[in-house]
């Protein structure tokens, strides 16, 4: 739930919701004898040019989460405005795409199994942040020499250590990179000993609520920041996004297609309401490309509207390698320490309470039925082991579901987990392609301001979003909700402004309250905890009711009449391998349905 859900409407009429008109006799249509309204089942094979195509559609609908985590952080890993930081960034990139790649196609085959795009996790940023906010993280204010051997450019460090600016920001990577992997390893163990079944019944819609409010809400100056290098395109930026998500989301457009059934014919795709982020970016780039080569973007880096030039960064692009291989260690050893470890929990249990959710409505636009909890603890596990490898490989954050591709099923109608798996290959390709991040690297400040703006009040609104399952005229969940939120947002900023007032006379614990104090999801997540566990109230009055009746509302007798209930769940959750073993029960994550698929479907159920 890291990412906007710009419309999640299911049409159940003869005609698609993304305007296509579906086709009997195509080879590619479905011949399934039930009234479905989906083109393709969760576990159903488009044939392969058709699943890459749907995969690369996944995967440019993931861009507009991705490319953001990057930028965000850059500053504060002393990645500064020069071909050395922004070479940098396109290492980050390149590694969150690598990531996302192999852990998609893991969720979407030994995880939930259900077609789930996993990325980069905004959860993680609130504490990665409140870690390179640490006086002793501080970037230096500017060089001290430049090494005229090979160019290198100089800094005194924090710690009066001389180093390059490639060594700079490595080490606040290594420092990030070991509280990700070491408290992404509670995450997988939550998984493997399906353990996170406990640990919900604490968590009610208005904790939820509170927590992914307050992964957006701070970042609102890191938006700003971006967007006033150049008002007038962040503002371009965001119109255009508006526009086709919201305003023109109906509107189809012609495009000319050929099957065998129907021959050449046109049919109508609702193509502005699927991409709405990547046309945003694609017009307010070449605005600006526009405006750079007719000289209205001045060329003097010091004079304001220069940061929207196209040509700032070029030499990336230049100087990046065709090809790289994102390894572990590529930023050097991982440094451990307690107080970042105790605060990246917060992220990794922000990034679980995401994901739980994102299986139920995943499960219920693909009309499988309702996720069991060995396919929940099954899906778990995966993240935590993809967020232990993004913290070896340093992606800067860790992995987690992404809600607006959850969106697009309900919108293109394709549930397919073989799609997914393509997308994951695509991902993982392009991640070893360098010269695709610096791509990226290159999209002016402001417009990434534009879609900041948009997407990180959507990332609040969705986490809002959760209170509906809350009594909101009881004044126990006033108090709760506002002071929570209130807290999670004044403490943090105090505590950044005043560093130094953290003084235990033990310098270990000082950082550890520094991390934890400065984390907004960890103090409005911790109130909110709290109070809504000791308070008293009705299970009702909490939304625990009705949050637990939307999120296994599927009717599992009228997901597919053509099987009964074991036959379903075991072509959706059943492993592509046999568990059947002797005491495969007893462990959370492999129990497996008796009853097997019948002979004609038992190849589909597999890779």
């Amino acid at each position: 739930m890291n990412n906007p859900v710009f419309d999640t409407e299911i049409s159940t009429d003869n005609q698609s919701e993304s305007g296509v008109v579906t086709d009997s006799t195509s080879e590619d249509s479905v011949t399934s004898d039930d009234n479905s309204g989906l083109l393709y089942k969760l576990y159903d094979r488009p044939a392969w040019y058709t699943s890459i195509a749907l995969g690369l559609q996944h995967c440019l609908l993931s861009i507009g989460g991705l490319i953001g985590i990057p930028l965000i952080l850059a500053p504060m890993l002393c990645m500064p405005d020069n071909e050395d930081g922004y070479l940098g960034r396109a290492m980050l990139l390149n590694s969150l795409f690598f990531i996302a790649g192999i852990m998609t196609f893991l969720q979407t085959t030994f995880g939930t199994r259900l077609p789930i795009v996993q990325g980069g996790s905004f959860s993680f940023l609130p504490p990665t942040i409140a870690i390179l906010s640490l006086p002793m993280n501080q970037c230096p204010s500017g060089p001290i020499d430049t090494n005229l051997t090979d160019g290198a450019i100089l800094y005194n460090d924090t710690d009066g250590e001389i180093v390059d600016g490639s060594e700079l920001r490595m080490k606040r990577m290594r420092q990030v990179q070991g509280a990700i992997a070491t408290a992404s390893a509670i995450e997988f163990l939550l998984g493997v000993t399906g353990a996170i079944g406990f640990l919900m019944r604490f968590i009610s819609p208005m904790t939820v609520a509170i927590a992914v409010a307050l992964i957006g809400l701070p970042l609102f100056e890191t938006a700003a920041l971006n967007a006033s290098s150049q008002w007038g395109i962040a503002f371009f930026t965001m119109g255009i996004l508006i526009i086709f998500s919201q305003y023109l989301k109906g509107f189809t457009l012609p495009f000319p297609a050929y099957s065998r059934g129907r021959g050449c014919h046109i049919f109508k795709s609702n193509f502005l309401k699927m991409f709405p982020v990547l046309i945003a970016i694609v017009s307010a780039w070449l605005l600006c490309l526009i405006l750079t080569q007719t000289g209205v973007f001045p060329d003097n880096p010091d004079e304001y509207g220069y940061a929207a030039r196209t040509d700032v960064r070029i030499s990336v692009l230049q100087n990046s390698p065709w090809f790289r291989f994102p390894y572990p260690g590529q930023w050097g050893l991982p440094v451990v320490t307690v107080g970042g470890f105790l605060g990246m929990l917060a992220g990794v249990f922000a990034g679980i309470l995401e994901s739980v959710g994102d299986y139920y409505a995943c499960a219920r636009l693909c009309e499988a039925p309702p996720i069991p909890k060995h396919a929940v603890n099954r899906g778990i596990a995966v993240e935590g082991f993809g967020c232990v490898l993004s913290g070896l490989i340093g992606t800067g954050t860790g992995t987690t579901s992404y809600s607006e591709n959850i969106g697009a099923i309900g919108i293109t109608r394709v549930g397919s987990r073989l799609v997914l798996q393509m997308a994951g290959v695509v991902f993982f390709v392009v991640g070893m392609l360098g010269k695709i991040g610096a791509v990226f690297v290159l999209i002016p400040d402001p417009v990434i301001g534009g879609l900041f703006f948009v997407l990180f009040g959507m990332i609040v609104a969705i986490g809002l979003s959760n209170l509906q399952y809350v009594d909101l005229n009881s004044s126990r969940n006033l108090f709760i909700i506002g002071f929570s939120i209130f807290a999670g947002l004044t403490i943090p900023i105090w505590v950044k402004a005043n560093p130094s007032a953290i003084n235990t006379g033990v310098d270990w614990l000082d950082q550890i309250l520094l991390v934890l104090l400065e984390t907004s999801i960890i103090v409005g997540g911790v109130f909110a905890t709290f109070f809504d566990n000791t308070l008293p109230g009705t299970l009702e009055e909490r939304g625990m009711i009705s949050w637990t009746s939307a999120n296994q509302s599927n009717d599992i007798d009228e997901v597919d009449g053509s099987m009964d209930v074991d036959e379903q769940m075991a072509r959706c959750f059943n492993l592509p391998f046999s568990t059947n073993w002797k005491y495969s029960r007893y462990i959370p994550f492999l129990p497996e349905y008796g009853k097997k698929p019948s002979a004609k479907h038992e190849e589909a159920d597999r890779l």
